[in-house]
């Protein structure tokens, strides 16, 4: 078969396996799409009162990703080009997973997985960028943010000879990251995004609303 079809399917199917709804369904029997911000992400599961399941779902949705590249480069070790859009599928499937309607998370761990699948130092920085600015500011939105818009100048820095295929993925990715935080944005803008451990809600009870 194509390799191409086999590993952008894969790698779509793994994105979208919802582990933050799974977790939280099989050990709180919730749901964790009525709880907080409704997103399905390890934000939301953390700060639903469930911070071992949040850690659990940061863990899996980073590993899915990992996971989906690293099968791409084993079916065609090299070959970058299908190794990027295996990133993107896993992306696309984290966020529009097909068993949940296409309502998903947020994409933010399962882009660091991808990237520390593509490139470790690229992952290592963007990890280093968001801690820091959680540090500072204690909004895990803007350090989701701040980190995604970072990832295509490390990429540049990073990785050589790019194809306009890893180009395209290198700037997607990061994109559509920051696109689905365009409501914390709006906070942010307006002074309103509430810091990691306040108590303060904002859109439909969601404190910094930035699940990964």
């Amino acid at each position: 078969m194509n390799p191409w079809l086999i590993s952008i399917s894969i790698a779509y199917l793994l994105g979208s396996i919802p582990f933050g709804y799974l977790l939280v369904r099989i050990f709180r029997k919730e749901d964790i799409r009525t709880t907080g911000s409704g997103n399905i992400g390890a934000t939301n599961v953390a700060r639903s009162g469930a911070k071992g399941l949040g850690i659990a779902t940061l863990l899996l949705d980073l590993g899915k990703a990992y996971v989906a590249v690293k099968i791409a480069q084993h079916i065609a070790p090299g070959n970058w080009d299908l190794a990027t859009m295996a990133a993107v599928a896993a992306i696309l499937g984290h966020i529009f997973p097909i068993w949940l309607g296409f309502r998903g998370g947020k994409g933010v761990a399962s882009a660091l997985g991808v990237f520390l699948a593509l490139s470790p130092m690229t992952a290592l920085c963007i990890l280093v960028i968001f801690l820091a600015v959680v540090r500072l500011t204690r909004i895990v939105s803007l350090a989701s943010i701040v980190a995604a818009a970072a990832i295509p100048l490390l990429m540049l820095h990073f990785a050589h000879n790019m194809s306009r295929i890893v180009l395209f993925g290198f700037i997607f990715i990061p994109l559509l990251v920051i696109v689905k935080h365009h409501a914390n944005i709006a906070r942010l803008l307006a002074g309103t995004e509430s810091r990691f451990g306040s108590k303060k809600t904002n859109e439909n009870n969601d404190p910094g609303k930035a699940p990964a």
